[in-house]
């Protein structure tokens, strides 16, 4: 009988995958995910319990196994393992195999991808952070939801009730701040038709009225909402209001980053830094510019970045770092700096190795939230950071006879063994 007691307090004191779901999505925000992405759970029961959580980078074989064999009940991936339409999901296919895999293992997967790379606390941050970068913001700010302002005239004696109503249905809402709302006391006049059925005045007459100008500023997706709490609340047959919409604001979130280095150096020495801070990949560090020259602010971005090159320019940037970059927008970027200056050079990373670092950031931070969810802070969840490279590189061997660059190669070359 103990034993049993025992047991079902263990289940009740166990985090459910919809708690580590809920809690993923709002540290990284779905919305913050591009278009044409796939972020969230793709695979789990979300009533299960989680134990014991995998963080990865990429939904492959040798991760799946590793998840398997050390009992996971959750994986926690960069990538996603679906990004196009799907249409089977049988064994016949790696991606279908990997599914049954981990449903019959009773093991969950999710992904965090776009949204991971935008939000605070994410990729870009990740990158940045082990970088050295100082004083950072966005490369490419993320803008806050629409915003509309509600302009409504109210007769003095049925403002507050009006507004408690267009407050419970969402309006007034400022960051930390509830019920938020400007009143300014003016004169209104109307003249009701003989048809009318005026709540103030005489059909026919002139009406003067001592009315509050009340303005409140809501989400836009909640218009109709609150424009329905409005009428439904509002003494007049036919309020007068405005809804203006609002200018939508850059946040602090978005895709990269720009920050300075606490000391300058030449772009030969940051290469140096880079390739040492950064995990060690095949590839190693590319650099196109003048290894000579002075460089202090950096533009970073995670992942592929040869698609915001006018966003590192414009910028003012000395440097552009990122990944996957491809020979004719490298070259042509290049020549659009030469027209002005020279800047911002390319230091281009593996792309395993400048997202890989986010991992141990959402590990710890996993791993800090598990624990606060118990009395005394108890850990009654491991994480882990998977230790398979999936960097899909396994050699390189670079050219010994282009000129100027022996030295550099050999270091590189010195990092891989």
């Amino acid at each position: 009988m103990l034993m049993t007691l025992s047991t079902k307090v263990d289940a009740v004191d166990q985090i459910k995958l919809s708690e580590v779901v809920d809690e993923l999505n709002r540290w990284y925000p779905p919305a913050l995910a591009e278009d044409w992405d796939s972020v969230g759970l793709i695979v789990g029961d979300l009533n299960a319990p989680v134990r014991r959580i995998l963080v990865a980078l990429d939904p492959v074989a040798e991760v799946i196994d590793e998840a398997v064999n050390w009992d996971a009940d959750l994986v926690l991936t960069h990538h996603p393992l679906f990004l196009k339409p799907v249409h089977q999901v049988s064994t016949a296919t790696y991606k279908g195999k990997l599914v049954h895999q981990l449903i019959s293992a009773g093991c969950a997967l999710m992904n965090a991808h776009t949204n991971a790379d935008r939000a605070q606390g994410g990729v870009a941050d990740a990158l940045a952070d082990v970088i050295g970068l100082t004083n950072c913001r966005p490369l490419v700010p993320a803008h806050g939801a629409p915003l509309d302002k509600f302009v409504v005239f109210v007769p003095e004696a049925d403002t507050d009730r009006v507004h408690q109503a267009m407050a419970a249905a969402g309006a007034g809402n400022l960051g930390e701040y509830r019920d938020c709302s400007w009143r300014s006391l003016g004169t209104g006049t109307f003249t009701a038709s003989d048809q009318a059925d005026p709540h103030i005045g005489t059909p026919g007459l002139t009406s003067t009225v001592p009315e509050y100008r009340l303005e409140m500023v809501a989400a836009r997706p909640l218009r109709a909402r609150i424009l329905a709490a409005m009428r439904q609340t509002h003494p007049y047959e036919e309020p007068a209001f405005d809804i203006i919409e609002l200018a939508a604001f850059p946040t602090e979130q978005g895709l990269g980053k720009v920050g300075e280095l606490v000391d300058p150096m030449t772009l030969h020495q940051f290469a140096q830094h880079v390739a040492a801070v950064l995990p060690a990949t095949a590839q190693g560090i590319r650099v196109a510019g003048d290894l000579s020259d002075q460089v202090r602010t950096i533009a970073v971005l995670g992942g592929s970045g040869d698609s915001l090159f006018g966003a590192a320019r414009a910028s003012g940037a000395d440097v552009y770092l990122t990944s996957d970059l491809r020979h004719h927008p490298a070259s042509e970027a290049r020549e659009i700096a030469l027209l002005r200056g020279g800047k911002p050079y390319l230091v281009d990373t593996a792309h395993w190795a400048s997202e890989s670092v986010w991992l141990p950031v959402v590990a710890q931070r996993l791993r800090q939230w598990a624990g606060g969810q118990y009395d005394h802070g108890s850990q009654r969840v491991e994480v882990r950071v998977s230790q398979r490279r999936t960097d899909p590189w396994t050699a390189q061997f670079p050219s010994s006879s282009l000129p100027g660059t022996e030295e550099h190669s050999s270091n590189s070359d010195e990092r891989q063994h």
